[in-house]
């Protein structure tokens, strides 16, 4: 289990949804992003997504880019 305020370093596949985005994991699972900018470009692209664990499977996004 992910410990909140956690590192997140993970790559998989950029989704969007009527409520946002979600990385869907090389490792199997979702988390949903909070996103500052909204990365139009690499949607439904692999990407790598750094940023912080929030709790129930959001990451706090702080930066995506093409994987």
């Amino acid at each position: 289990m992910t410990q909140i305020g956690a590192g997140v370093d993970e790559t998989g596949r950029l989704l969007r949804d009527e409520a946002g985005f979600l990385l869907q994991r090389d490792l199997g699972g979702s988390y949903r992003l909070v996103l500052l900018r909204v990365p139009v470009d690499h949607v439904e692209k692999r990407v790598r997504v750094q940023g912080y664990y929030a709790g129930d499977g959001i990451v706090e996004a702080e930066g995506v880019a093409a994987a």
